[in-house]
């Protein structure tokens, strides 16, 4: 596959990924997940992947990510893109809030035979752990960090 192929791929995977019966055709069987968020109990591997779309589709089920940059280079793809939505369902042990969340990440794929092979990702879990009231605001001065940087950012660029 040719690297307009594997970002083709991965623009499908953000389009459809919710789509659980589809995982299957993203996914190499040997899947590896190095960077898991950080939920509970998670399976090794593809079921590891699935468990964790899974978590966040049941929190914003009309959530959905949006790639701003897509890179690639020989078997690797590299995304930034945020992924927003509702907070309509229990997430990390919060009940909903009806809050729209948002979430900025970096993810590398790498590709082998066709398929997603390794996943290694950067999420601003700590902005979102901010917007689900599961850390405070003490200690974060919004004049010693820019609008990337500041928790909860993302959310409020999308609100």
């Amino acid at each position: 596959m040719s690297t307009e192929d594997h970002k083709q791929l991965v623009r499908r995977l953000y389009a459809e990924g919710f789509k659980f019966s589809a995982m299957d055709e993203f996914f190499s069987p040997n899947f590896v997940y190095h960077d898991p968020p950080p939920i509970p109990d998670l399976a090794p591997g593809l079921e590891a992947i699935k468990q964790t779309f899974r978590t966040f589709a049941s929190a914003a089920p009309e959530g959905s990510p949006v790639i701003h940059e897509l890179i690639a280079e020989g078997d690797f793809v590299v995304v930034r893109m945020t992924a927003a939505g509702v907070h309509t369902g229990e997430l990390l042990g919060v009940p909903p809030t009806g809050k729209r969340l948002a979430m900025d990440g970096i993810v590398i794929y790498r590709f082998e035979n066709g398929k997603i092979a390794e996943r290694w990702a950067q999420h601003d879990f700590l902005g979102l752990m901010y917007q689900l009231g599961l850390v405070g605001s003490s200690g974060h001065d919004a004049s010693c960090h820019s609008d990337q940087t500041m928790p909860g950012a993302a959310a409020q660029r999308a609100a």
